[in-house]
């Protein structure tokens, strides 16, 4: 059977992989992930030993060299086991993209064999306490000290705070005319001044070890500009965004795909003594088990087709980048809220998993962009209107 987004034969053995490593090493951790709150360290080892933390990586510095459909592929399946999980993959592939773009990291080939051979974990760091979830418009700036710089920052909820190598990072470049003018630079987690200043407490993807850190003061060489100055915005939104979007797409779609298994098997498992009659006998509750999927297989379809266009763009694709997300996520919600109310009492009291997709789905409606910046951004574009 071919597969939804489009997977050639190598490929599709790699989806394998990661659906058996799911099961193997991500599942059996991921309901103390969440209820602990803990960063899933035992997937994250499972997905450098089989070298998932370099899936995009060029072969040539020891990646899989695979492109954002096989990354759509297995963020799917890691999601139907863990959201937390995906969410921390998701954000270590988007932010590693911006070193195979860069042409002014120093260290940037090292970096990326570092990467490809699972040595390396990176995380983003866009939002910022005083511009909240509108991450294109940092109040944080960079100042010259001789050829290097320093800069000042109240970023907010980075991903994998506590484990992540590195963050990239934007500031707005020197003298900048407005927030626009960005510059993105990569910083070690451990570099002088990176504070970490409170623990996150969520609803959903509690997993994710997310957290707002400061930086005081913090020294950024040269050589670590991930962009020329002010040329932060085309990173963002070429090169970053179009991979943070897939990856929290397929992420959406996995936490629905898991729903859907779950409510099935709770349908067809389960009976009333007194009829013998099966949950599956009523009409109500088939027909939104049937609402669940045709929600789910139309998100995923949109993402195939923006797949398609991201590996042959034109001025449209960057509209689709964003309407998969967007659809991804009003699925995710929609489909988990049947899913609990299909279930009833047994998804309320947390006896088969839903009620954590159900939290998890929700997450990642707020995170930016978030469904209210999709929709803005779509609707602009759709009446000639400039992104911002």
């Amino acid at each position: 059977m071919a597969h939804i987004y489009g997977l050639s034969e190598e490929e599709t053995h790699v989806g394998r992989m990661a659906r058996d490593l799911a099961i193997e090493s991500v599942l059996p951790y991921a309901g103390q992930v969440d209820s602990e709150g803990r960063f899933p360290e035992e997937a994250f080892s499972a997905l450098r030993a089989n070298g998932l933390l370099g899936l995009h990586v060029p072969k040539e510095f020891g990646g899989l060299g695979h492109g954002p459909a096989v990354f759509a592929a297995i963020v799917e399946e890691i999601a139907k086991a863990c959201g937390s999980t995906a969410m921390c993959y998701v954000m270590h592939i988007a932010s590693t993209s911006s070193f195979m773009a860069s042409q002014t990291l120093a260290d940037r080939d090292s970096l990326l064999t570092a990467v490809g051979a699972g040595n390396h974990v990176s995380t983003l760091a866009f939002s910022e306490r005083g511009s909240r979830s509108q991450f294109w418009a940092p109040l944080s700036q960079l100042t010259p000290q001789g050829d290097d710089f320093v800069t000042t920052a109240h970023k907010s909820w980075i991903t994998s705070c506590d484990h992540a190598d590195s963050i990239v990072s934007s500031a707005q470049m020197p003298n900048a005319d407005s927030p626009a003018d960005v510059t993105l630079y990569l910083i070690d987690r451990r570099t002088e001044g990176v504070t970490k200043t409170a623990s996150f407490d969520g609803l959903g993807l509690r997993g994710n070890d997310s957290a707002p850190v400061d930086y005081q003061n913090v020294f950024v060489p040269s050589g670590r500009l991930l962009t020329t100055q002010g040329a932060g915005s085309g990173m963002m939104l070429n090169v970053i965004l179009p991979w943070f979007c897939v990856g929290t797409a397929a992420m959406s779609h996995g936490l629905c795909l898991s729903a859907i298994d779950a409510t099935t098997r709770h349908l067809t498992g389960q009976s009333f003594a007194h009829s013998g009659a099966a949950l599956r006998d009523l009409p109500n509750l088939r027909a939104r088990l049937a609402q669940m999927l045709v929600l789910t297989e139309q998100s995923r379809s949109l993402l195939r087709h923006t797949l398609v266009m991201l590996a042959q763009p034109d001025e449209t694709t960057p509209l689709y980048v964003l309407q998969s997300r967007m659809a991804a996520l009003q699925a995710a919600v929609d489909v988990t809220d049947l899913a609990m109310k299909t279930c009833g009492g047994a998804a309320f009291s947390k006896h088969l998993g839903i009620e954590r997709q159900f939290r998890d789905a929700r997450a990642g409606w707020v995170m930016s962009p978030t469904v209210d910046h999709l929709q803005e951004f779509i609707g602009r574009a759709l009446v000639g209107l400039p992104p911002m």
